[in-house]
């Protein structure tokens, strides 16, 4: 594949790379390096394993929520009512979906610590995959119909398969997005020329970004197709049919990774690492606790903090445990500094949650004109696959040629914003759904017991969606691309997972709103989240502007020997870094 700008780079004379000098780096303009084909598997199989995962979770909502048709023994509405299975209401379907997010969310941490210490990704993305697989199983087998007709055994199956599905879950996200970052195998900046001559910068950062907007597009695919065809089988034949082809897709994901599995490049575990990491940052806490939550704040955050505990510094104190070098200490640096960021997430998302929940009951008390409710929700994953690939091959080339730096920071602080703005237009969406409902604010008892809605378009929910799938771009495919780029080699699964753990964080935190996920308090529900998108935004913003600043240098850090990999080549070098 050919840069972002449709420029092929010529190869130097040299097999040494060059690398820029502090002049350079400032003036020469900066490219994405060509994605390795391996990455493009890895991709194929994120896509499968979201199909998957979001063809049944799409189906969640009214399988808990609405109650079984009349006439129908599998839950199907046949296009006339609302397909649904237990009746257990709005709030313990939001609840039970919510509780899926965090356990899917919490996983990853385990799935991380495997694999840094013990398996690698590779052999813990297969052993996921085979747990996933049996909580798919089980699902399938609550929503058989003999199944359904008893709620009782049904929602304890569901609940059973849904926490072995989580658990594969999590060993997977956590593993499979360092895997395909890792087959792009260049780590820091270096000088190519064009054939037209120009000399330009190829950046790894950019690359790395680039395989993480085309990952997210996969996963965008994945989840549409998904997502689709689920709700329609749902609609017209049952959740049996929604919860077995999701379950058939995903056996293409150990297919796949096995026939490659010699291609990859894997990055191979480094046994006690975290150890080694709590190790030293216990070290360099030593007189630096304090019950002043201020004082505390200052010393962690003082310029000596990781400059004392190197090896070089340490000299014949240096403890025994100490087997890595002083690079490695400042990639542990980096990779806290990285973790902080993460650390305003839950806040956004907050506002994605209602997407996949509540923004789903909305469209059911809205004109449908036999559009599923749970279609509607497609529009989120259509406006990243749309919109992807002009990030790529547009927006971002253009404002690197024309010299405007849109770094992480500002990108994750652009996500929060759109965020909110998707949550301002739902909560008028809202307001005007109680105006015009014939129940007034008990829209959902209006349509359960009368089958009437508000008589507005639910098209209207295009607008959230559009600014929801936006948002993601700046801040969700930012995060992947943060977590990879600033997590210590050998740490990368640990520092995902902490990104992906905000969003368990999240899912926790939108329980404490489940009380407001009902008439007539929706317009609260999502006037609030928005507010909290915002301040997220001004939060995330106003403590992260200097980290902004260091982007080019935490990017170019000397490489540790704690873990493997090539370094370019100049008598500039050490000003770059």
């Amino acid at each position: 594949m050919k840069e972002a700008d449709h420029e092929t780079a010529v190869e130097e004379s040299s097999h040494q790379k060059v690398c820029p000098t502090d002049e350079e780096l400032q003036t020469l303009r900066r490219i994405s390096g060509k994605i390795p084909w391996t990455a493009f598997t890895v991709a194929f199989v994120e896509l499968c394993e979201r199909f998957s995962y979001y063809g049944t979770v799409a189906v969640f909502i009214n399988f808990i929520q609405q109650p079984l048709p009349r006439g129908s023994t599998t839950g199907a509405g046949y296009g006339v009512t609302v397909p649904g299975a237990l009746g257990m209401g709005q709030r313990a379907s939001t609840g039970l979906s919510l509780f899926n997010q965090f356990w899917a969310y919490i996983m990853p941490l385990v799935g991380a610590y495997i694999a840094d210490q013990y398996w690698g990704r590779f052999r813990t993305i297969m052993a996921s995959i085979a747990v996933a697989l049996i909580g798919h199983t089980i699902l399938v087998a609550s929503a058989i119909p003999a199944v359904i007709s008893n709620p009782h055994g049904s929602i304890a199956c569901f609940a059973m398969g849904l926490v072995i599905m989580g658990v594969g879950t999590g060993g997977f996200k956590s593993n499979i997005s360092p895997l395909i970052a890792e087959q792009y195998k260049e780590d820091r900046v270096f000088i190519q020329t064009l054939e037209r001559g120009e000399r330009v910068i190829v950046d790894p950062a950019a690359t790395v970004s680039r395989i993480y907007l085309y990952f997210y597009l996969m996963i965008n695919i994945g989840a549409l197709l998904g997502q689709i065809s689920m709700v329609y089988a749902e609609r017209y034949v049952g959740f049996w049919l929604s919860y077995l082809l999701p379950t058939i897709m995903f056996c293409l994901c150990p297919g796949v990774l096995f026939f490659c599995r010699k291609k990859y490049n894997q990055v191979k575990p480094t046994g006690s690492v975290y150890s080694q990491a709590g190790r030293l940052w216990k070290l360099a806490m030593k007189d630096r606790w304090s019950i002043n939550p201020i004082k505390l704040f200052k010393n962690t955050n003082s310029v000596d903090f990781w400059e004392r505990v190197k090896p070089s510094r340490l000299g014949s104190n240096k403890p025994v445990w100490m087997d890595f070098d002083d690079q490695w200490v400042d990639e542990v640096r980096r990779g806290f500094k990285a973790c902080k960021v993460f650390l305003w997430y839950p806040l956004y998302w907050l506002s994605y949650n209602q997407m996949m929940n509540n923004l789903t009951s909305q469209a059911a008390t809205m004109r449908l004109n036999a559009v599923p409710n749970d279609i509607v929700n497609n529009l989120n994953p259509l406006t990243l696959i749309i919109f992807i690939p002009i990030m790529d091959r547009i927006v971002y080339p253009l404002l690197r040629r024309i010299g405007i730096k849109f770094t992480p920071i500002k990108r994750i602080t652009a996500g929060f914003i759109f965020a909110g703005a998707g949550m301002i237009s739902a909560t008028v969406t809202q307001y005007y759904i109680y105006e015009v409902n014939p129940c007034g604010k008990n829209a959902n008892y209006c349509l359960e017991k009368n089958n009437e809605y508000s008589d507005i378009s639910v098209w209207v929910q295009t607008i959230p969606y559009v600014l929801g799938g936006i948002s993601e771009i700046f801040a969700s495919v930012t995060s992947l691309e943060y977590a990879f780029t600033k997590a210590p080699r050998n740490m990368r699964s640990l520092v995902l997972a902490v990104a992906l753990l905000m969003n368990a964080f999240s899912s926790a935190l939108s329980q404490a709103f489940v009380g407001l996920s009902d008439d007539p308090l929706l317009v609260w529900n999502y006037g609030i989240t928005a507010i909290l998108a915002f301040v997220g935004a001004a939060g995330f913003w106003g403590t992260n502007r200097k980290l902004d600043m260091e982007e080019d240098r935490l990017n170019n850090l000397p490489k540790s020997t704690y873990s493997d990999g090539d370094t370019c080549t100049t008598v500039d070098v050490e000003k770059s870094t």
